[in-house]
């Protein structure tokens, strides 16, 4: 197993690697082995692959990126505990070398074993900590010739530092367009002076951003998406964590909880719930709560008027799960992530917003061990708003092996205008016009600028950009 893991945490490509598909995961770009099934989530992606003649079985997840607690030995732990000791019930101590570091990053791997069905198994978590954040990915198999596929995973990697420095933002709900209201909102919800504040989607449900969270109502359900918030997120079992984040996040605004319980779900990304009746010290109404949080979709709480609501909304007894339930049931809590989602308006673009990326492999040959080099890409895109709707925008790039890295610079400037507000037209960005999706996305006293190429959509993912200070 040793041997397996150091090939593993100094990220060796396989030569023999099959022609594969390169997919991009939050902050993580990387090839997909050939021929595995993909399965979607809001905070991770699952990539498996069986075979049923020896009934072998091999699974990769790839997970949103995370505050780093300032230490890979720490987020490796933390993560370890989270995804492999409690979920697998593994006791033992994970097997792994010393943490490797290179371009900013540190890499570090460990592996325990488990039975699972009866049979020997093995779970491989690599983390990856830098630039203030932490990647996890979890492998789980009960064969040893997957690790091939694994290592050639891992080997492809490319993780990109404007993500990792943002908050996640994600494109609005499944089936879920929006129209556009502005309404005025507090001074301490509105920092920077956005115009919009409100958004009304067209399946019912209105978001509006507040102080503390975004407020999400639809009839007489309320949804508030907390923010993230020191003291709410820890490594722990599922009740302790779950009570502490209600400490603080629900209890202050609320008396007479009666009934409070907590429950969890043992699957690969074990989603956390707090649930209770209680009465709302601002109206004095007596309310039914559910307090969730699935992988990193951050702490969401749900207000309504009684249970039956809750169900008649969302399809599932709260009370009734257990640690073997059905995950699937979690799926409509975690999709109300995608309500922080407003729009933008010529006046909100002033000011240099910028997106960087980084990307490093580290070569070794798999058969002698030999260092191959690193290769490496990075790039740097700005944008800097003037007045009367001006820009100029450029973009840095910078890649090959170390010590022989080539790197171009492309600028641009014109004129900004709104087609709506959720578009944007950029008259010159490099050889011509281009026009952008774009929205905005809430945290705690900013915003993140969402922008995706309306002619090409490609995957569907946003670049995400920063306001400089």
């Amino acid at each position: 197993m040793k041997c397996f893991i150091s090939i593993i945490c100094l990220q060796l490509v396989a030569n023999t690697a099959a022609a594969q598909l390169k997919e991009t995961f939050d902050a993580t770009t990387y090839t997909v082995p050939k021929g595995w099934k993909k399965e979607a989530k809001d905070n991770l992606v699952i990539y498996t692959t069986t075979n049923k003649k020896d009934t072998s079985w091999c699974q990769i997840g790839i997970y949103r990126s995370t505050e780093s607690k300032g230490a890979i030995e720490t987020d490796f732990n933390d993560s370890w505990t989270e995804l492999a000791a409690l979920p697998y019930k593994i006791e033992e101590a994970p097997q792994g070398d010393s943490a490797v570091e290179a371009d900013g990053w540190k890499i570090k791997s460990g592996a325990g074993k488990f039975v699972f069905n009866k049979a020997p198994a093995m779970a491989l978590l690599t983390t990856f900590t830098g630039y203030g954040k932490s990647i996890a990915i979890m492998a789980v198999t009960n064969k040893q010739r997957y690790t091939n596929d694994i290592a050639a995973l891992l080997g492809s990697i490319e993780l990109n530092k404007t993500e990792l420095q943002k908050v996640p933002a994600d494109v609005a709900p499944d089936n879920s367009t929006a129209n556009r209201s502005s309404v005025p909102a507090n001074t301490n919800a509105n920092v920077g002076g956005y115009a919009f504040t409100t958004t009304n989607f067209d399946d019912g449900w209105t978001s509006t951003v507040q102080s503390d969270w975004v407020e999400v109502t639809k009839g007489n359900i309320k949804v508030l998406l907390h923010y993230p918030k020191e003291g709410t997120i820890f490594p722990a079992d599922p009740g302790p964590l779950t009570n502490a984040a209600w400490n603080i996040l629900v209890a202050p605004r609320y008396s007479h909880l009666k009934n409070y319980k907590t429950a969890y779900i043992a699957t690969f990304n074990r989603p956390y719930l707090g649930m209770g009746c209680a009465t709302e010290s601002a109206t004095g109404k007596n309310v039914f709560l559910v307090f969730f949080r699935q992988g990193q979709s951050g702490w969401l709480e749900f207000i309504s008027p009684d249970k039956n609501t809750f169900i008649q909304q969302y399809k599932f007894d709260p009370e009734k799960i257990q640690w073997d339930s059905e995950s699937d049931l979690m799926i409509p809590l975690a999709k109300m992530t995608g309500y922080n989602k407003f729009a933008v308006a010529a006046a909100d673009f002033k000011g240099k917003w910028t997106s960087d990326f980084t990307g490093i492999q580290q070569l070794y040959n798999v058969y002698t061990g030999e260092y191959a080099g690193m290769h490496m890409n990075q790039s740097n895109e700005e944008f800097i708003f003037g007045n009367g709707g001006t820009y100029s925008w450029k973009l840095l790039v910078v890649n090959g092996i170390a010590g022989n890295a080539k790197f171009n610079e492309v600028k641009s400037s014109g004129q900004l205008t709104m087609i709506n507000n959720w578009q944007v037209h950029c008259s010159k960005i490099e050889s011509g016009p281009k026009t952008y999706n774009a929205f905005w996305y809430c945290i705690k006293g900013a915003r993140i600028l969402n922008l995706l190429d309306a002619q090409y959509p490609g995957s569907g993912i946003y670049t995400k950009y920063g306001l400089a200070k």
